[in-house]
Parts: structure tokens; C-alpha cells; sequence
């Protein structure tokens, strides 16, 4: 059977290429296909006659997607990662199809990431690292603040949120959560929960680690950070569509917000994981963020270390194979020939 990846990279090709994907090859005769550019309805027509895709988080894969895979006798959807947004998961349990993620890899990675974002732009240390390789050693314009005795909010607290709070004890911030699922391993570092009405007046920081729902899109919007204490800086290396982009750039030009750190950002799909320094890029929301010193962003990079993708590559495979051998898979959104929808599709909605 076939496999074709969607999206590929060259470290996906070393990842998926590990020795429980050769075992299940000798088994079941697996042959991957890889393809550098992203799954959508001008490519789909590459999978024909594979009985298995597997794709990343800005592969477009909607009903008409699903239906032209299903057409091309496509039977699996695996997901190399933990959001699910960019999913039909109803049209892929009415097609009568296998769909499966990797909900969790390595939390670590993602939240070691966002304290990193933080902590550079609360300090500076990007702007004196350009400075000096230019000879300017002047301090100006670097003030930071002291992270012990802040205020941190976190919005989502599954287990990247609890690293992420794990973290910020360490530091010694007082820690503020809201989740509609609350966690004893958040509590355990002294934190407490609260609505998102009365965190976000109180936190300097606010980090975001819940999925992009129905529920959760533009979370963050010209009302929610109006209440946000002024100038505290907000991070998200979450999904983009949190945040409304325009919002926050008036936060930002109002002074209101105090820094914004992104890794992520609510129309990344047509730029992040290519090069484009030798174009010209027509987004002018993202361009405007740039221009502003107190904002830094990332291409969607926080997950990306050794441990992470050896873990979704893994978790991938581990798919394929309940799907090859008809188990039922603990990760399974929609499990094929069972025509609906399993519980974990809304069992979190403000979780990851």
C-alpha cells in the first residue's frame, strides 16, 4: 500500500524514515510518497490510487478535499500533529474514513519555546545581539523587567500549559489559568483558576496554549485586550487564529499592548515553511507586525527539536499500523467504517 506525505520536509523524510516505519514496511509493504508542497484541491489528485495521506497543520484537508481523496480510493487522513482545525472531521466520518492525530509530543519543546519568546523580548536580548555585532554596546532601549513576583496567565492548561506553567514557578510568577477542564498538575505549582475576565486584567503576561475551535477563534480580540492590564505582553505559540490580527495591531499603536511574541499567525498557511526573502510578500497585516520593535515572530518553530518530531514520527506510524491492521487507535478522531465521530473531537475544547 501507499502513503503519500503532504507538506514534506527534509527532516520529516528523516523522522518517518525510522525503524519502526521499516518494520511496519516489511510487514505490510508500505511504500511513502513524499511531496514538498501542501495537501489542497489542486493537489489532491497526487494520492490517487494511496491508500493513506498523512498531513501537517496547514494542509487545507475540507469536505471537498476529503471527498476527492475518498474518490482517489483514499481511506486514511493521518495527522503529524496535534490540531485538528484545518479538518472536516463530520465529512470525514460521513466518507466513512480513518482520521487520527499526534495529540501530544514532547510539551516541553513547545513550552521551553514560548518561555524563550518571552523572556527575548521581555529582555531585549535579540535587539543587543544585532546591536553589537554592529559595535553598539549602548543599553538604551533594553530595559526589561524582573520575572520573579509577576503575574502569568495561562489560557489553556493541558500539558503544554502545565510545562509552561511548571516553568514560570521556577521563576517565581504568580500563576493565573483559565480552562473549562482544570488541571491538578497546574495546581500543584500554586496556580489558580480564574474566568479570562478577571485574568487578564491582573497578568503582566498572558501565554496561550489552547486549540483553535469554534469556541476559541479570535479569543483575543479588541474587547479581550482592552482588558488586559497595560503593558503586559501576550505570547502565543498556539495556532494563529487566537488572535485577530488587527486588533492587535491597534493594542500595539495605542501603546495599550505592551509586546507581542507569535509563533504562529492566522494566515501563516500561505507563507510559514517556505523561503520568501527573494519575494515580495503580499500579506500587509504580517508585514505590518514586523515593523513594530516590541513584537517578535517566529515561522511556527516551537515544537521543532529532536525529541518532538522522533515522537510525532512515531505516533504517525503508530497510526498507519491500526490502520493497516484494523485496531481500534487510541488516536483516533474518526475511525474508519465506523461513520462518526469519536468523542475526543470536543471532549477539550480550550486543551492541547
Amino acid at each position: 500500500m501507499q502513503l503519500v506525505v503532504f507538506s514534506a520536509k527534509p527532516y520529516d523524510k528523516k523522522f518517518l524514515t525510522s525503524a519502526r516505519a521499516a518494520e511496519l514496511d516489511s510487514s505490510a509493504a508500505i511504500e511513502i510518497v513524499y511531496h514538498e508542497f501542501p495537501l489542497s484541491l489542486d493537489t489532491v489528485s497526487l494520492a490517487a490510487g494511496a491508500a493513506a495521506v498523512c498531513v501537517f497543520v496547514n494542509d487545507d484537508v475540507n469536505a471537498r478535499v476529503l471527498e476527492s481523496l475518498h474518490a482517489a480510493g483514499v481511506r486514511a487522513v493521518l495527522l503529524r500533529c496535534a490540531g485538528h482545525n484545518n479538518v472536516d472531521l463530520d465529512a470525514a466520518a460521513r466518507l466513512g474514513l480513518f482520521v487520527a492525530n499526534v495529540p501530544s509530543y514532547s510539551p516541553e519543546s513547545v513550552a521551553e519555546f514560548a518561555v524563550a519568546l518571552l523572556q527575548t523580548l521581555n529582555r531585549g536580548t535579540h535587539r543587543a545581539y544585532n546591536r553589537v555585532r554592529e559595535g553598539n554596546f549602548s543599553l538604551d532601549g533594553l530595559l526589561g523587567r524582573t520575572l520573579n513576583g509577576k503575574t502569568v496567565g495561562v489560557v489553556g492548561t493541558g500539558r503544554i500549559g502545565v510545562a509552561f506553567a511548571r516553568i514560570m514557578h521556577g521563576f517565581g510568577c504568580r500563576l493565573l489559568a483559565h480552562d473549562v477542564f482544570e488541571s491538578d498538575g497546574f495546581k500543584e505549582y500554586g496556580g489558580t483558576y480564574t474566568d479570562l475576565e478577571t485574568l487578564l486584567p491582573q497578568c503582566d503576561f498572558v501565554s496561550l496554549h489552547c486549540p483553535l475551535t469554534d469556541a476559541t477563534r479570535h479569543i483575543v480580540n479588541a474587547e479581550t485586550l482592552a482588558k488586559m492590564k497595560k503593558g503586559a505582553v501576550l505570547v502565543n505559540t498556539s495556532r494563529g487564529g487566537l488572535i485577530e490580527t488587527k486588533a492587535v495591531i491597534a493594542a500595539l499603536k495605542s501603546k495599550h499592548l505592551g509586546g507581542l511574541a507569535l509563533d504562529v499567525y492566522e494566515g501563516e498557511s500561505s507563507v510559514f515553511y517556505n523561503d520568501h526573502s527573494g519575494h515580495i510578500i503580499d500579506d500587509d497585516e504580517l508585514m505590518r507586525l514586523t515593523t513594530f520593535h516590541n513584537v517578535l515572530l517566529c515561522g511556527h518553530q516551537a515544537f521543532f527539536t529532536e525529541e518532538a518530531l522522533r515522537e510525532i514520527a512515531d505516533g504517525t506510524i503508530n497510526n498507519l499500523s491500526d490502520f493497516v491492521y484494523k485496531r481500534q487507535c487510541k488516536y483516533a478522531l474518526v475511525q474508519d467504517q465506523v461513520g462518526s465521530s469519536l468523542a475526543r473531537k470536543d471532549s477539550a475544547p480550550i486543551r492541547i
